[in-house]
């Protein structure tokens, strides 16, 4: 979703400001999940981070992307808290370890890639658990196979529901065993909410 000219300032707020009020938007939604399988903050939280980082937009999209990805991770550690907090801290930090300031689409697909592979170490988790990863992996692997916004918001939205059905087996809402199946993973929503407002963002300035 990130072609060869790479990104502009006016672009990295674009999308900042579309992935921020999407979760935003969605907020109550997300806690209302999180009330059924977890601690019922979730979206609270989420919502908590990204009205921060929409408070420090205009100085944020000025950054480099890397430098942008990397404050956008420690802004999410220290405002969301919880257990989202470091996973989504965790994945756009070393995302910025990863991608140069001007990715073409390949780098910025690899960057994503090792990104999501930190995300599974840090969480010690793997997809079919019910987490976030159930989202982050079928959509990284959409793009390496060259998916497109439609397609990336296709798989994001279908990965989120395919976790319904799951046991959780990592996360707060494995204290519930059998209990947890029958309700869509917070965590693997909210990925959901973000990836697909990301490729709203970059297919709007094309």
């Amino acid at each position: 979703m990130i072609g060869d000219e790479g990104m502009d300032r006016d672009t990295r707020h674009r999308i900042v400001k579309a992935v921020a009020e999407a979760v935003i938007a969605e907020a109550d939604a997300l806690t209302a999940l999180d009330q059924a399988i977890g601690d019922g903050d979730h979206g609270l939280n989420m919502r908590r981070g990204f009205e921060a980082v929409l408070a420090d937009l205009p100085q944020l999209a000025e950054k480099p992307l890397p430098e942008l990805a990397k404050a956008l991770g420690m802004t999410l550690l220290m405002k969301v808290g919880g257990a989202s907090g470091p996973l989504y801290g965790t994945l756009l930090m070393e995302f910025a370890k990863a991608v140069p300031p001007q990715p073409g689409r390949d780098e910025a697909v690899a960057a994503f890639g090792r990104a999501v592979e930190a995300v599974k170490a840090r969480g010690k988790s793997e997809p079919g658990q019910k987490t976030m990863l159930d989202v982050l992996v079928p959509v990284h692997a959409a793009l390496v196979e060259g998916a497109g916004p439609a397609r990336v918001r296709e798989v994001a939205a279908a990965a989120a529901e395919a976790t319904v059905p799951m046991r959780a087996i990592r996360g707060r809402a494995s204290f519930l065993g059998e209990r947890s199946i029958g309700h869509m993973d917070p965590g693997a929503r909210s990925s959901a909410l973000m990836l697909s407002a990301l490729a709203d963002a970059m297919e709007s300035g094309r």
